[in-house]
């Protein structure tokens, strides 16, 4: 099943081009926001799947196109990213040593939102394309052959990064700066989610186009990794990480939509009120042309230098 939350955070069930309305279902359940709401339903699910598995064969249906998509996961109490989780299409020989940080429950944002890029001193502004996981129940402590019990299901996810800033809490944690939707995908529809396309496209470019057999650590690997960390909440997010080959730099104006196989396809746009520029280059064509003059260099590539506007390094400038 495909939910998600439209105009005033009615919550629906996508069919194909269409939603259903099934707000009705689901109003018994105790909430004072949008994110309480879901979470209890994730929590309650086996209780209420049947009734609205009735409700959206039964109801009448409106276009997508004519309604306003909310992010399916409001304010996630935890959102955990998996950082450097790709084996950058199998060309390293090994994961990286498993790591992970957070980002605010505020940066999440919706389909048809925008991405604001803050007056910072960023090195570039990048998203990454990632498969996000939604948890299902509280995990503390799980173990790897028991994880994938504890994923509800899966979401869209880009990750949302402001390079060479002092410390990941702001390169990361920014405002806007987690794009998720236009659904939750339920896990029983996702058979293998570790052979999933990943594409994103920037101004109708295919950017990063990679697939989830290149993950470094598994998703039952995160989750185990996660909890014996912290516990995780139904409704929270663990995002898995991207493949950096196809980064690039996001700018003002650009027009960004990211496909998984099933997930429906998340459209944002990009604001920069500064105008800032950036070549067009990504990581991977920046990874080439040093291999070409015979550089050494490492699997992901290095990032890209900005060109014009405000904080442009001065050596670019000359």
């Amino acid at each position: 099943m495909k939910l998600l939350f439209f105009d005033d955070y009615k919550l629906g069930v996508a069919k194909g081009d269409s939603v259903v309305d099934v707000s009705d279902v689901v109003k018994d359940i105790p909430h004072l926001t949008p994110q309480d709401l879901i979470k209890g339903l994730i929590e309650k699910w086996d209780s209420y799947k049947g009734k609205l598995e009735s409700a959206a064969a039964a109801g009448s249906s409106k276009p997508l196109s004519s309604v306003k998509i909310r992010p399916p996961l409001p304010k996630p109490a935890t959102v955990a990213c998996m950082a450097v989780n790709y084996l950058e299409n199998h060309t390293m020989p090994a994961p990286a040593p498993i790591n992970a940080f957070l980002k605010s429950g505020h940066c999440v944002i919706g389909d048809g939102d925008t991405m604001v890029l803050p007056d910072m001193p960023a090195s570039v502004f990048e998203g990454e394309a990632e498969l996000a996981v939604v948890i299902g129940k509280r995990a503390s402590n799980v173990s790897r052959a028991d994880a994938m019990s504890y994923v509800f299901g899966y979401v869209n996810f880009i990750d949302g990064s402001a390079r060479g800033v002092p410390a990941f809490y702001q390169m990361k944690s920014r405002d806007t700066f987690a794009p998720i939707g236009p659904f939750i995908v339920t896990a029983d529809e996702v058979p293998n989610p570790h052979n999933l396309s990943i594409k994103l496209w920037n101004n109708g470019k295919l950017r990063q186009d990679f697939n989830t057999d290149d993950m470094g650590n598994d998703i039952a690997r995160c989750i185990e990794f996660i909890t014996s960390v912290h516990p995780l909440e139904a409704g929270d997010i663990l995002a898995t990480g991207t493949n950096h080959r196809g980064l690039h730099a996001f700018m003002d104006g650009d027009k960004v939509e990211l496909e998984i196989t099933g997930m429906g396809r998340l459209h944002i746009s990009v604001r920069d009120d500064l105008k800032r520029k950036w070549s067009r280059e990504t990581r991977l064509d920046r990874l080439e042309a040093a291999r070409a003059k015979g550089e050494t260099t490492g699997f992901v590539g290095s990032i890209t230098p900005q060109l014009e506007g405000k904080y442009t390094p001065v050596e670019a400038k000359a």
